[in-house]
């Protein structure tokens, strides 16, 4: 099939599937509401966390009385992990479903695959963890609710100077992940603009299991510390290994080392690492206290970053919905888009006009197996 048939070919699926639902759109009993996660394969901490978030808002909301008069229906695709199931999914939850807004995903090559669907398609999509900037860069209708690459690299790399004295840097990047090389880019711009030096660049691929090659070269560069924006699988196999080959300096990541894997697997040898986060469950906030009492209470567990983003993405649809009176997409597009001080258990959300939303962070620090707050880092 060539590629012009192709377009002309998914252009009329969406328009089949769309037309029916403009049409009947605030007829339904019930608002449909779609999800796209990782609920099984190489990232299912992320996505099964975020799913838990998502549907504890989603009930608390409906316990509540729900929005514009009706309960809010969640219905969830599994991405598995994989490239090619982010848009698969959107399509069904789109065209069949007929949901009237979609939330996803935590990863960012998902929610760029993803996105061009939901823009054509003109149904907002916000994602609660993807963090590349390229993500809303997609068109009007995207959103997200967490803070992008730039800043987060930013941080991290002004914590590196400033808070850990560190100055030759070097930097270990997962090419297969757009959030990978993205932070790396944002880390090494700052670092090298205020003074520091990126010891040795090396990289790796999702799934690898043997880094020791790249550790080698990174220790014979002899580093102050390692900045290593990655996922958690990958995560803690690489400082597990570096501690065996002698590499003995702090290791700095970002929000995608943020599950209770990333302990399990890189055991002993994780203790006094540091992130940046969305969240910590520590703070003492009412807000976000009864969060975590809430969420513990229904799945026996601390919520991480990903199941807090989840719960503030329902929420934030949900207050957007309200406020737009109706769930026609240009409205409840507005609506979003003019967001300002939304009260998340993540931080104060406002929305930018790149539909960003500007916020704080959290550094974090790895005590006892446990993921310790250390800072708050404003825009």
């Amino acid at each position: 099939m060539s590629r012009t048939s192709g377009q002309v070919l998914v252009l009329a699926v969406l328009a089949l599937g769309v037309l029916p639902f403009q049409q009947t759109w605030g007829a339904e009993a019930v608002i449909k509401v779609g999800e796209y996660a990782s609920l099984s394969g190489g990232t299912a901490s992320f996505g099964s966390a975020s799913h838990k978030g998502t549907v504890l808002a989603v009930e608390e909301i409906n316990a509540a009385g729900g929005v514009l008069g009706k309960q809010i229906q969640l219905i969830t695709e599994d991405t598995q992990s994989k490239a090619g199931e982010a848009s698969t999914a959107v399509r069904k939850l789109i065209s069949q479903d007929k949901v009237v807004a979609i939330l996803g995903e935590i990863a960012s090559s998902r929610s760029l695959e993803a996105a061009p669907i939901c823009q054509e398609a003109k149904i907002p999509m916000i994602s609660p963890g993807s963090t590349n900037p390229k993500v809303t860069e997609v068109g009007d209708y995207i959103f997200r609710i967490c803070f992008i690459d730039p800043f987060q690299g930013t941080v991290m790399a002004k914590f590196a100077l400033d808070s850990l004295k560190v100055k030759n840097v070097a930097v270990l990047t997962d090419v297969k992940q757009d959030y990978s090389v993205g932070l790396a880019q944002f880390f090494r711009e700052y670092l090298t603009a205020h003074g520091g030096v990126v010891a040795k660049e090396q990289s790796y691929s999702s799934g690898d299991k043997d880094f020791r090659a790249q550790l080698t070269s990174i220790k014979s560069s002899k580093p102050e510390a390692v900045f290593l924006p990655g996922y958690y699988n990958e995560v803690a196999l690489i400082v597990k290994q570096a501690e065996q080959l002698g590499l003995k300096v702090p290791f700095l990541g970002g929000d995608g080392w943020d599950s209770s894997s990333l302990v399990e697997i890189g055991g002993q040898s994780m203790e006094g690492q540091y992130f940046s986060n969305h969240f910590s469950p520590e703070d003492n906030a009412p807000q976000i206290q009864s969060f975590v009492k809430n969420f513990q209470t229904k799945y026996n567990q601390t919520p991480d970053a990903m199941a807090a983003l989840g719960y503030d993405s329902a929420r934030f649809l949900a207050d957007a919905i309200r406020r737009a009176g109706s769930t026609d997409p240009v409205k409840l597009r507005d609506a979003l888009a003019s967001t300002k001080n939304f009260g998340g258990v993540t931080g104060s959300i406002t929305i930018n006009a790149q539909r960003n939303a500007t916020k704080s962070a959290d550094i974090l620090v790895i005590k006892g197996g446990k993921f310790k707050f250390m800072q708050t880092v404003a825009p």
